[in-house]
C-alpha cells in the first residue's frame, strides 16, 4: 500500500485500560511513521485519561457510540448513524482497524469513509492491499506492531512504558503518608477485573493476605470506583488478621488512574489478577505476581516473563468470554495459595530494592 501524503489518520481501538496500554507501541509507530498527521483515535471515552500521559502520540479522542456485537460498553445505536456521518464529512487519508480480527470491526471502521484502510482479516480470508491475516499466536503488542510492520512504518519495539505525572506521585504520598506506610514497604493486592471470570477467587485473595500480614507485611488493597464494594469485602476477611487496623489499607476508588500507578510503583510488589493494573506494572518495569483465569495468557501475558510472573491453570474451556465462568471456574481455583505465595516469596527475593 503507497502510504505517501498521509496527512489525517483515524485509528479505531475501542477497548479497555489494558487493551489500550497494549496498542502504544503501534501507536507510536504510527507516529513515528506519520509524524506531521494528525492522528485520531475512535476508541472509548475512558481512554482519554491514559493518553494524557503520552502527549503528541494522538492528536484527538473521538468517543465511539458503541455498536452491536461489541460488549465493551452499550451500544447507543441512535447516534451511529450521526456519528459515522461527521466521520465520512472528515475524509481521512486512512483509517487502520486496531481492534481485533476484523470479523465484527471492518464493516464498522470501512464506514468511516476513509480513503484508505488498513488493519487485520480473520486467518483463513484473503488479505487485500493494507490488510494482514490476524496473528492468533502473538502477545498483544507484537501482534499490533505485525501490522505496523507490513505498513513499512519503523517502530522502537514492543515494550511498555506507563509514564507517571509528579501530579501523580503527590496523589499517592499523600495516601501513604496518612495510612504510616513508606515506600518500598508495602505490597499491593489487586482483586478485581472488569469481568468476574478474570477474578482469582476473593477466597484466596483473603488467604494471601492473611499470610502476609502474619509475617508482618503491610498491604494496599487497590481497585477503581466500581470495585469498591469487592475490596470492602477483602478487607473485611482480613480483618482478624488486623484488628488494630495497622497493616491492612483499603484505597480502593481513593485515587486517580495515575495515583493507582504511583501507589503500584512505590510498593515492593503487584499481587493481581491479569486486568488493567498489571499493564501498568509491565509499563512501570515494577515486579508483578498475576494470576490469569480465563485469559489468553500467550496473547495478555506481560513480555518480561522474569520480572512478572504469571500463574495460569489450563482447561479446555480458556480462552472465554464469560462474566461469569459456567464450568466451576476451575482454571481460578486450581491455582492455588501456596502457589501464589511461593511465587510472592520468589519475586520478593529477586526484586529486593524495585522501588520506582
Amino acid at each position: 500500500m503507497n502510504l505517501g501524503h498521509v496527512q489525517s489518520v483515524a485509528v479505531f481501538r475501542a477497548l479497555q485500560l489494558g487493551d489500550m496500554l497494549c496498542s502504544i507501541p503501534a501507536l507510536r509507530a504510527l507516529r513515528t511513521g506519520f509524524p506531521s498527521a494528525r492522528i485520531t483515535l475512535v476508541g472509548l471515552p475512558s481512554a482519554a485519561a491514559l493518553l494524557d500521559r503520552y502527549p503528541g502520540l494522538v492528536d484527538e479522542l473521538l468517543p465511539f457510540p458503541g455498536a452491536p456485537g461489541m460488549p465493551e460498553q452499550p451500544a447507543r445505536a441512535d447516534e451511529l448513524g450521526r456519528f459515522f456521518a461527521t466521520m465520512r464529512a472528515r475524509r481521512f487519508d486512512i483509517a487502520i482497524q486496531l481492534h481485533g480480527s476484523g470479523e465484527v470491526t471492518n464493516p464498522i471502521v470501512a464506514r468511516l469513509g476513509a480513503r484508505r484502510m488498513a488493519g487485520f482479516v480473520p486467518p483463513g480470508m484473503p488479505a487485500p492491499s493494507g490488510f494482514v491475516p490476524w496473528p492468533r499466536a502473538l502477545p498483544e503488542p507484537l501482534r499490533y506492531l505485525r501490522l505496523t510492520r507490513a505498513l513499512g512504518l519503523p517502530d522502537d519495539g514492543p515494550a511498555l512504558d506507563f509514564p507517571l505525572h509528579a501530579a501523580d506521585e503527590d496523589e499517592a504520598s499523600a495516601l501513604l503518608a496518612a495510612s504510616g506506610l513508606l515506600a518500598g514497604e508495602y505490597i499491593c493486592l489487586h482483586a478485581g477485573a472488569r469481568l468476574a471470570s478474570r477474578r482469582w477467587p476473593l477466597a484466596n485473595f483473603a488467604r494471601v493476605g492473611r499470610c502476609l500480614v502474619g509475617r508482618g507485611w503491610p498491604l494496599v488493597l487497590t481497585g477503581s470506583a466500581d470495585e469498591v464494594p469487592l475490596v470492602a469485602e477483602l478487607r473485611g476477611a482480613l480483618g482478624g488478621a488486623d484488628p488494630e487496623n495497622r497493616l491492612v489499607h483499603d484505597f480502593a476508588g481513593r485515587s486517580s488512574l495515575g495515583g493507582m500507578a504511583a501507589l503500584v510503583a512505590n510498593s515492593r510488589l503487584l499481587v493481581s489478577n491479569d486486568t488493567g493494573v498489571s499493564h501498568i506494572a509491565a509499563g512501570l518495569r515494577h515486579p508483578s505476581v498475576i494470576i490469569a483465569s480465563g485469559s489468553d495468557v500467550c496473547r495478555w501475558a506481560p513480555l518480561d516473563a522474569h520480572r512478572h510472573r504469571v500463574l495460569w491453570s489450563d482447561a479446555p474451556c480458556r480462552p472465554c468470554a464469560f462474566d461469569r465462568c459456567p464450568h466451576g471456574h476451575r482454571c481460578a481455583w486450581d491455582v492455588t495459595p501456596p502457589a501464589v505465595l511461593a511465587a510472592i516469596d520468589a519475586q520478593l527475593e529477586r526484586f529486593s530494592h524495585a522501588v520506582h
